[in-house]
């Protein structure tokens, strides 16, 4: 049984890679309030490292890492909305306070609000851009720096298998995953060979990212998420994987997605 209530789901953490190369390791996560971000919190706590939850839900992120704490884990938390440049200043800033450092930067927030594009909806096409695309940005404005100055450090960047496979409805929601691919690549290239950039391609998981589409749109990805989407531990084990290589290892590229999607 796993020791972190709420973990017993994540099969083969047990013996499964080099857990002292996560173990003492300060890792700050954004959309850590649910999904593919609690997930990864848990297994990356369970395996030792002090986590730094940012999300805009603060009920949960009080709750999650009270969760963590209670099992015997490290954790903190900071009110986080990566469309605010502050806020991705704050969670680094936080980590550092309270850890004296930080190791790792996992910017998982994002937001899918697909539709045809011929419905205009351009507020959401910039609410995609602004949290999609931007706080990525602005996660790496703030943790580039420290990491800089500490000659190490890791990014970790959730895109989507959407950018893969473009498919009607998804285009704008593809092309701010996109971009954030161009924008890790190029990361990862003057990064120069102190700094690790990895990208990972999830494709379809159990999360509430269909929870503010329309009712038609929210039903079908429902009923594909029924039918075979990956629980979001499968992510949080990729994550888990890239983080804990040896420092002269750059686990750059991940895609994980159920074995029958297309």
């Amino acid at each position: 049984m796993s020791a972190i209530d709420g973990m017993e789901g994540i099969d083969g953490v047990e013996g499964v890679g080099d857990v002292e190369g996560i173990e003492g390791k300060v890792v700050a996560i954004t959309g850590a309030g649910s999904g593919i971000g609690e997930a990864t919190a848990l297994l990356l706590a369970e395996r030792g490292a002090k986590v730094v939850l940012g999300a805009r839900r603060t009920e949960r992120l009080e709750a999650l890492a009270t969760r963590i704490e209670q099992a015997g884990g490290t954790a903190t938390w900071a009110p986080t909305d990566v469309t605010r440049r502050a806020d991705l200043s704050r969670l680094v800033e936080l980590a550092c306070e309270r850890y004296g450092t930080l190791d790792v930067l996992v910017s998982n927030a994002g937001v899918g609000l697909i539709s045809p594009l011929d419905e205009l909806r351009v507020e959401d096409w910039d609410e995609m851009i602004d949290v999609n695309l931007k706080g990525v940005l602005y996660g790496i404005a703030a943790a580039l720096p420290v990491f800089r100055e500490r000659g190490s450090g890791h990014f970790v960047h959730t895109v989507s298998t959407s950018g893969l496979r473009i498919v009607p409805t998804q285009t704008v929601y593809a092309a701010t995953k996109n971009a954030v691919r161009t924008l890790s690549e190029g990361l990862r290239q003057e990064a120069g060979d102190s700094l690790r950039v990895t990208v990972v391609s999830p494709g379809a998981v159990r999360t509430d990212f269909a929870e503010r589409m329309d009712p038609a749109m929210k039903a079908e990805i429902k009923k594909l998420m029924a039918e075979s989407a990956l629980a979001p531990d499968a992510v949080a084990r990729a994550i888990a994987f890239a983080i804990e290589q040896p420092d002269d290892v750059d686990v750059n590229d991940l895609v994980v997605r159920p074995t029958a999607q297309r």
